[in-house]
């Protein structure tokens, strides 16, 4: 596996490396650009890497900030625990937010794909005077995912159902051949190759891989079927909304654009939000990047 430092140095030059601790645990974020700050948090299984083809152009206007989330990359992995609470996107958007604020920044643009939107989208909820703007990628929410699954959407998405059961199932299915898996959700969620660049996605496969971040993996999806799925249904009695801006982005080609009326559920979340579908699979930043970094200039 190339050095994660060396991957920094090609794929984002001139990002800082900056290592933060929140309650005593690391959190890496590589930092670039000047002007307002932006916050872009990645998907699964990957990590801030999946920005390189649009941070160094976005470092043009904006003070960029990639963060390697809770479970990934050299962020810190905890153990899951019985409420899989270390797990829960409320406590993943608290630390993304001590991060911006180490760095000055009461409140930012906030972007995140996959996993990375599930913990913006709960930080623009819980935080609302943090969040300017959001842009949000390829999901639904985890109450309406899994109250509108149905055969279609288990058999296209296994792993929201696998990586749930309880522990050690998954986590020892995994490890008899864990890059494998990695690689298929790589690969598997787009009807076309994804022009991965080559040592990100071997950095990708192989930090997914550790024995501590394929359990960090599970705890993360435990969280959303309970205790995230449990934040929503709060949040969906009392008419709590996200108030500032969104945009909504989705593959047309993925799962989400194809299983679901995303219109309509994040129109149901949202006090003022647009869409813009792209011409893509899952991984809209590495499938995508021209479309998307249209999509984000008119919006951010």
């Amino acid at each position: 596996m190339i050095p994660f430092e060396s991957l920094d140095k090609r794929l984002l030059p001139g990002f800082e490396r900056r290592r933060f601790f929140v309650e005593g645990q690391p959190v890496l974020a590589v930092v670039g650009g000047k002007g307002p700050p932006l916050l872009m948090l990645h998907g699964d299984p990957q990590t801030h890497l999946c920005w390189h083809h649009l941070a160094p152009r976005l470092s043009e206007r904006f003070t960029v900030v990639l963060a390697d989330l809770r479970g990934r990359g050299e962020t810190h992995k905890p153990a899951d625990g019985p409420g899989h609470e270390a797990y829960s996107k409320r406590a993943m958007a608290r630390e993304q937010l001590a991060v911006m604020r180490s760095l000055g920044f009461s409140s930012f643009r906030l972007v995140g794909h996959d996993r990375g939107a599930r913990v913006a989208r709960r930080l623009a909820l819980d935080h609302p005077e943090a969040v300017e703007k959001l842009v949000v990628m390829d999901i639904v929410p985890a109450l309406d995912f899994y109250d509108q699954a149905d055969a279609a959407i288990a058999q296209d998405y296994v792993y929201f159902f696998f990586l749930t059961q309880p522990q050690p199932l998954p986590e020892s299915l995994i490890a008899g051949d864990p890059e494998g898996f990695m690689a298929q959700i790589l690969t598997g969620l787009s009807p076309k190759t994804v022009p991965y660049d080559v040592d990100a996605l071997d950095l990708y496969i192989k930090s997914a891989s550790t024995p501590d971040a394929v359990a960090a993996m599970c705890a993360c999806f435990r969280a959303g079927l309970h205790v995230d799925r449990a934040h929503d249904a709060q949040d969906r009695r009392s008419g709590r909304t996200i108030s500032c801006p969104a945009l909504v982005l989705w593959g047309e080609e993925g799962v989400v654009g194809q299983r679901f009326d995303v219109r309509r559920i994040w129109n149901n979340w949202c006090d003022d939000v647009r869409f813009a579908p792209m011409p893509s699979g899952h991984f809209i930043p590495e499938e995508a990047p021209e479309a998307t970094l249209a999509a984000l200039d008119g919006f951010l």
